[in-house]
């Protein structure tokens, strides 16, 4: 079993900034990989960005390249999602995933096998 609890959303202007943090516990952190995915209301969960067990290897939504960096510290069992120039079009709940390890970053739902809470982000206009 693992778990998986994020923190750091909240509200922010656009154009702004946030640096969610996901902290994992009851499971080999570093010989996971690990996911950010959103949901907007009424939308299906889409993947954010992903980052392999070693932290190596990432992968990005065309939707936020350039504009988010995921990153981990295996000492402190975290994953981070930085976003900068936030829209408000990624007003969603983030959520934090963890999965098999594998060289090359998952990018689809069905890949993960834990799943955190969710933290909320808005962005305002």
């Amino acid at each position: 079993q693992v778990q998986l609890v994020e923190s750091g959303g909240g509200l922010v202007q656009a154009g702004g900034s946030l640096r969610l943090s996901c902290a994992a516990s009851g499971r080999t952190f570093s010989r996971s990989n690990m996911g950010w995915f959103r949901q907007a209301p009424g939308k299906e969960r889409t993947f954010v960005s992903a980052i392999n067990w070693r932290g190596g290897d990432t992968a990005y939504a065309d939707s936020v390249k350039g504009r988010f960096t995921i990153s981990r510290d295996n000492a402190k069992n975290t994953v981070y999602l930085q976003m900068n120039t936030l829209k408000p079009e990624d007003t969603a709940v983030y959520y934090c995933a963890a999965g098999d390890r594998s060289i090359i970053p998952q990018i689809g739902v069905r890949q993960y096998d834990y799943w955190g809470q969710g933290t909320q982000v808005t962005v305002s206009s």
